[in-house]
């Protein structure tokens, strides 16, 4: 297994105070589980094939039964084909890679609504404001790395609306995000049915589209098939990796048409192996996907 490629994508940007790693493997996150707020610290002991798995706090065994769903044990690839060198090249270099699952949807759907239409930095730096205001110390060793577990559903339902302008997040998109913590029991239940309808119940809410409920899918519910459509980057990244030249959606639906079942695996093999499209010229402030996109 290795580890920091299958975790890590549940860093929001490099000053997530609900995470913590190092370069000796070890990751460390700070979650609200269903059973109350944990530490988990995870350790990659890549010599022994083994991850060594460690939990505080209430949502403890919780967060430890779920272990191998959320390390992607389940992912099955069975009928993937690479049918492009870069991507046969980046499956054999992250062989150990899996879709994860964590089974928190509100957890990944709050910050990922927080990301809509803006840039990273100031999603993460919005997100990071709001937990550390709304969190709670992590028990156990998160409370020494200062960690902080993201706030409960209620909390974050009552943010009133100045506080979520101060940290940068609009209406449009601070009224999603309510709208999901005042439903999250029902959205928690979507991790029980097929990917197909989960994503549909997602995308029945206001303001969440295909890309937010696709970024869910691939973190809490393990889907490989859950491209990131919709993402200013995405299309024209793997656009330029398998042909050298960037693509619009529409292109990047025919492109990955042979992947059926498998679109998000390429999509993330594709971005651990760094095949992105070179940058030239001065530096924008892009948007982190397509305007109007939810």
């Amino acid at each position: 297994m290795q580890l920091g490629s299958v975790v890590s994508t549940f860093r929001r940007g490099s000053g997530d105070p609900t995470s913590w790693s190092d370069r000796a493997g070890t990751w460390v996150f700070a979650w609200r589980a269903p059973t109350g707020p944990v530490t988990l610290r995870l350790v990659d002991r890549h010599r022994l094939g083994e991850v060594e798995a460690h939990a505080w706090g209430d949502g403890a065994e919780w967060v430890l039964d779920r272990l191998p769903h959320l390390l992607g044990e389940h992912d099955d690839d069975e009928g993937f084909t690479s049918h492009h060198d870069v991507v046969a090249q980046a499956r054999r270099r992250f062989a150990g890679w899996r879709v994860p699952a964590s089974g928190l949807v509100v957890q990944a759907l709050i910050p990922t609504i927080i990301e809509q239409r803006v840039t990273g930095k100031e999603a993460f730096a919005a997100y990071r404001m709001l937990v550390r205001r709304n969190g709670s110390p992590a028990p156990g060793i998160g409370a020494d790395l200062r960690l902080v577990v993201p706030p409960e559903p209620r909390t974050w339902a009552l943010i009133p609306s100045w506080e979520w302008l101060r940290a940068g997040v609009d209406g449009a998109r601070s009224r999603p995000a309510v709208t999901v913590a005042t439903r999250a029991g029902r959205l928690e239940d979507v991790v029980d049915v097929p990917p197909l309808e989960a994503r549909r119940r997602i995308e029945s809410l206001p303001g969440v589209g295909r890309w937010s409920s696709a970024e869910v899918a691939q973190r809490a519910l393990g889907d490989p098939d859950a491209v990131s459509f919709g993402d200013y980057h995405v299309a024209k990244n793997i656009g330029w990796a398998l042909t050298g030249t960037p693509v619009d959606d529409d292109g990047l639906a025919e492109l990955l048409e042979p992947y059926a079942g498998h679109r998000y695996r390429v999509q993330r093999l594709l971005e651990l192996s760094g095949a992105m499209r070179p940058r030239h010229g001065p530096r924008f402030t892009l948007p982190t996907h397509l305007p109007g996109r939810g």
